[in-house]
Formats: C-alpha cells, sequence, structure tokens
C-alpha cells in the first residue's frame, strides 16, 4: 500500500463530504457516537481523546460527560471535518472542547495524558491500525481505557453497508474501487485482525491492553425514504465506491438502490439495522 496515496484520498474524500457529512437527515454515526461514549462512561474531570472526530459525534457527548473541568480533544487527518467540528464548538459554547489536524496514526500527543480514547468508525481507516494502537496505548494514563467501532466485516459485502446491500449492489462494481479498496484487499486489511475476534484480543493485547471486550450490537440506520439515504452514501465511507463508478453505472446503480430501499420503507421511514463492533479494553493500573 502506498501511505501517502491512501492517506490523501481519505483526507480528500472528508474534506470533500464535511459540509454534508452526517446533515442530510440520515440517523448512524450520532447514535452510534452516543452509544459509544456511554459504553465507555468518561467520568466528570476527566480528559478524553477523540481519534478521527469528524464533526463530532462522539467528541460531544464526551464533553458532555465530563464536563467543564474535564478536556475532550478531538483529531481528524481532514482539515474540513476540523474546520466544521470547531464551528460546533463554539455555537455550543463548550470551551473545554479542542480540535486539532493530526494524523491519527501518528497522534503527537504527550504519553499518559488522557484517561479516555474513543474512535467511532475511524481506526479502519488507518493503514496500520494495530500498531497505531499501541501509540494509543501509551497516550493513556494507567488504568485508561479505549473504546472505538467498526463494522461488522463478511467476506461479502462492501464494509460501510448494512448487510441487505450485498444482494443489492453487484459485486462486479466494487472492481471499479482503486486497488486499495477493492473486496480482496480490504478482506486482508480488516478481517485479518477485526474480523476474528480471537485475533481482534490478540491484537489488543499485544498493542498494550487488557481486559479486552468485544461486543456487536445492531444500530438503528434511519433514513427518510432511499433518495436521502443515497444521496447521504456521498458523504461517507461509500463515497469511495461512487467517485469510482463511471457515470452511466452510478445512474444506473442510484436508480436500483432507491427503487429497492423505497420498497423496504413502505409507507414509512426507511430502518437499516446495522451490525457495529464495539471494542473497548484498558491498560494496567
Amino acid at each position: 500500500m502506498d501511505r501517502t496515496a491512501y492517506k490523501s484520498a481519505v483526507t480528500e474524500a472528508f474534506n470533500d463530504a464535511a459540509a454534508e457529512y452526517d446533515q442530510l437527515g440520515v440517523e448512524f454515526f450520532t447514535p452510534m457516537g452516543r452509544r459509544l461514549v456511554e459504553r465507555v462512561a468518561p467520568k466528570t474531570g476527566q480528559r478524553v481523546l477523540d481519534v478521527g472526530c469528524g464533526r463530532g459525534a462522539a467528541l460531544f457527548v464526551a464533553a458532555e460527560r465530563v464536563g467543564p473541568s474535564g478536556h475532550a480533544l478531538g483529531i481528524d487527518i481532514a482539515p474540513a471535518m476540523v474546520e466544521e467540528a470547531r464551528r460546533r464548538a463554539v455555537t455550543l459554547g463548550v470551551e473545554h472542547v479542542e480540535v486539532r489536524v493530526m494524523d491519527g496514526e501518528r497522534p503527537d500527543l504527550p504519553e499518559a495524558s488522557f484517561d479516555v480514547v474513543t474512535g467511532s468508525y475511524s481506526v479502519i481507516f488507518l493503514p496500520d491500525a494495530p500498531a497505531a494502537l499501541a501509540l494509543y496505548a501509551r497516550l493513556l494514563r494507567p488504568g485508561g481505557r479505549i473504546a472505538f467501532t467498526s463494522p461488522v466485516f463478511t467476506d461479502d459485502t462492501f464494509p460501510f453497508l448494512p448487510p441487505v446491500f450485498t444482494d443489492l449492489i453487484p459485486q462486479r462494481l466494487l472492481r471499479n474501487l482503486p486497488p486499495d479498496w477493492q473486496p480482496e484487499a480490504l478482506k486482508r486489511r480488516f478481517n485479518s485482525w477485526l474480523g476474528d475476534t480471537e485475533e481482534l484480543n490478540r491484537t489488543m493485547v499485544r498493542a498494550g491492553f487488557e481486559d479486552v471486550s468485544i461486543t456487536d450490537e445492531h444500530v438503528g440506520l434511519t433514513a427518510p425514504d432511499g433518495t436521502t439515504w443515497v444521496d447521504w452514501t456521498h458523504t461517507q465511507g461509500m463515497r469511495l465506491l461512487w467517485q469510482h463508478l463511471p457515470a452511466y453505472e452510478s445512474e444506473q446503480l442510484r436508480k436500483r438502490l432507491i427503487t429497492e430501499l423505497d420498497k423496504l420503507r413502505g409507507d414509512g421511514p426507511l430502518r437499516l439495522p446495522t451490525p457495529v463492533r464495539y471494542v473497548e479494553a484498558s491498560v494496567a493500573a
């Protein structure tokens, strides 16, 4: 993998999506971020680091938990995302929230300076996440905790989508993805440590963590209709697929998804239970 090119592509994708990211009426990242913070439960006065904070789905919930006597730092590789989160902090008037542009794989932060590290659907974007996890173990104070989410990876679907899309998105279209995002490459990168719970546990222990907990839960992904859902996918991980599809294929896939999703929703909103993996661990006290 060409890490420089890969990170540039991820940065560009999320810079372009920042203004609309999680803003189109689709509920997923916000409830997932809230649930992640609920599970790790930072306490009043603690210091929290949120990796790949985006617009702050987990960051601001953590800030509520720690209160003004605590501190919540969000880092993200995409400057536009950081700017959106910074604007939100100003709007909310939360002075104990800080946001910085930073490569999550190389956190330039003092050791033993945080009580909690979170990462909501962000660790998966790090080219060498297992190595990065060891760095986060060192950033935690004794007894500190880490909690992050990832998709529940399978062998037959694009990793950012609910299982229903295994049948709705033809596998041949995935061949339009860049080499690093081809299904086989994703399996090698993710399934090798995130897809197998035993290997994931071993990875966390090797990184310096203990008391590892791995729990799969369904997060309710809700959208008003199929059109809104498809528009929303252009602002998150599936954007990587859309931007590499030829115009004709893109339009045909859009029509197919909207038609089938509107069939699924009937007369109400679209509801897609989406499996999410919650990983929690701590460092020695």
